[in-house]
């Protein structure tokens, strides 16, 4: 008891303390003593009953020693000694204010009575209070039933610059504005204010003490907000709760190209807008009615062209295999816009396939040089392939390495394939003009040339029966047949005559392979002059002649083999054009 008495004097002590500082009036004293004493009471009363029940189970105990107690007057103290056991702390009553000051752990809610009057700042602070709202916390909206409705954020965006695609990254870039508008019925202050017809704007300041949607870039590399010495953030409330969020921002995207057909190809890049945090139940979003997307008009793309531009609204599924949405699981609200683009073909056409058509046809001049004239035409051939190389090569570096093949790379491999042909057809003819050997021929056309080039010397036994080589190369002197071993070489053989000029003879030069000799007689096989006969067996000149072969030089083979490549390379190459672009724009 005395313990008690010496915390109740404490007690008694502070509250005059406190009166005398004028934080508490007498009356609040009055008060609390009061619920003190009765909370004494029912505590001795309790304790009066718990030591009755002690003396009656336990024995007696001996008389304690005679004490005087000090008396204690009941109205210094003004408040019962038993009273200081009580837990005043436990006791939570509901705060009530008398006069300015209010005894609570935390301060009332701020009265939104003439709410006209309060400025701005003021009406912002009041309706955010943390008694009346919570921004971790979304809006809630009720529907029939009473059942909790999601919360619908619309979205427009404004598109101030688009940078050209990059392929080699897959990626673009812009400048836009992203607006959200909601409806939060928690800031409503139409009813309190009804003189206040204006919103309440402000920016960065303003969206960090309200609840905003959570709405990111799905298919971002990175982004930020615009702004030089503050973020470009703009705030507002409307009198009936709706909130607008402007906020300016730029993003690098990827955009999954698909490169086949470049450099004709058309690209369809997307801008993709995800629900973060809460899936379909909590939030859903929507593109605005009317202009949801918008492009500036001064807006214009140097290596692309818009062709067209839609929005969509999806839903993506997320599960714990795809934590683009963190670790929940769930539907999620999605919009994209997609933009239409097709390459511009100016550049491509003037710094790539107009100077490789003119590689090409330049490396065609060697067919007008003679064959043996290797170090022209060497040089010429490998300088065409080496530029051609060096002018695709510095077009694909801004390319991705992909494993499919490219229409570039076709028109690549088949100027390539030109300019090597022409530097083949010339190692080909350059070949045949060194041969000393001529080459008999059946016909002279394409067939057999080429295949009297191609293939070994033909065995003209086999082909035109018993006919023998014959070894005399003049038409004039039929005596120089021998029949020694065959000789392969030209020979020029010329007769002294008489002084008569009109009966000069024609002096043929032609090859000992041109003479057969059968039985004795040599016949001339060439089918332009008429066949020598002699011997006892020579044909008569009424019989026909046994002509159907023709001798060529490889020097005329060679001349050959060139004009008719002046002829077939370009038309290739014609034909070729056509297939090409009728692919690149027809297919």
């Amino acid at each position: 008891m005395e313990r008690i008495a010496l915390v109740g004097l404490l007690v008694v002590a502070l509250c005059v303390l406190l009166c005398d500082c004028g934080e508490i009036d007498v009356n609040l004293l009055h008060e609390i003593s009061e619920r003190n004493a009765t909370a004494a009471d029912i505590i001795n009363s309790s304790l009066s009953e718990l030591v009755e029940e002690f003396r009656a189970t336990s024995p007696a105990p001996p008389p304690p020693p005679p004490t005087t107690t000090p008396a204690v007057n009941d109205q210094e103290l003004l408040i019962p000694p038993a009273t200081v056991n009580a837990n005043i702390a436990q006791m939570h009553n509901p705060p009530k204010k008398r006069g300015p000051i209010v005894i609570s752990s935390e301060p009332d809610c701020p009265s939104l009575e003439n709410a006209d009057e309060l400025s701005q700042t003021q009406l912002l602070k009041t309706l955010t209070h943390g008694c009346r709202y919570d921004r971790l916390e979304r809006p809630v909206h009720y529907g029939e039933n009473n059942t909790r409705l999601p919360v619908d954020v619309y979205a427009r965006a404004y598109i101030y610059f688009i940078q050209n695609l990059e392929a080699h990254d897959l990626q673009f870039k812009i400048h836009a504005l992203l607006q959200l508008r909601y409806v939060d019925p928690r800031l409503v202050f139409r009813e309190v204010a009804p003189n206040r017809r204006e919103s309440i704007m402000g920016e960065a300041s303003l969206r960090q003490s309200l609840w905003v949607p959570h709405v990111f870039l799905a298919n971002e590399r990175s982004s930020s907000i615009l702004g030089t010495a503050e973020k470009d953030i703009l705030t507002s409330i409307s009198p009936d709760g709706t909130v607008i969020v402007s906020t300016r921002i730029q993003a690098q995207l990827y955009c999954w190209m698909n490169l086949q057909k470049f450099p004709f190809d058309e690209q369809h890049c997307q801008t993709v807008l995800e629900s973060w945090m809460y899936n379909t139940s909590e939030l859903v979003l929507h593109w605005e009615q009317k202009s949801p997307v918008t492009l500036a008009p001064e807006l214009h793309l140097t290596e692309y062209v818009l062709l067209n531009m839609w929005t969509n609204e999806t839903m993506i599924n997320a599960d714990l295999s795809d934590l683009r949405h963190g670790a929940f699981a769930g539907n999620y609200s999605s919009l994209t816009f997609t933009i239409h683009l097709a390459r511009e073909m100016g550049f491509y056409l003037m710094d790539y396939f107009i100077p490789s058509m003119m590689i090409v046809a330049i490396s065609w001049v060697s067919f007008w040089l003679q064959a043996d004239q290797s170090a022209p035409r060497i040089m010429l051939g490998t300088s065409t392939m080496l530029t051609f190389i060096t002018l695709a090569s510095a077009q694909g570096k801004t390319l991705p390495k992909v494993s499919y093949i490219k229409a570039s790379e076709v028109w690549f491999l088949a100027c390539t394939g030109f300019i090597f042909g022409s530097l083949v057809e010339f190692a080909f003819v350059n070949t045949i003009w060194r041969r000393k050997k001529n080459v008999e021929l059946k016909k002279v056309n394409s067939k057999y040339i080429l295949k009297s080039t191609l293939t070994p010397r033909p065995t003209r036994k086999e082909i035109g029966g018993n006919l023998q080589k014959s070894h005399s190369c003049s038409s004039l002197d039929a005596q120089s047949i021998t029949t020694a071993a065959p000789s392969y070489n030209n020979y020029l053989t010329v007769h002294s005559f008489s002084n008569n000029k009109n009966t000069l003879p024609v002096i043929t030069t032609q090859s000992c392979d041109d003479l057969t000799q059968e039985n004795g007689t040599v016949i001339n096989v060439e089918p332009d002059s008429t066949s020598t006969l002699q011997g006892n067996n020579a044909t008569p000149p009424g019989q026909p002649q046994n002509t159907g072969w023709t001798t060529m030089t490889p020097q005329e083979i060679s001349m050959w083999i060139d004009r008719r490549s002046r002829f077939l390379f370009p038309c290739a190459f014609i034909v070729f054009n056509i297939f090409y672009w009728s692919f690149v724009y027809c297919l």
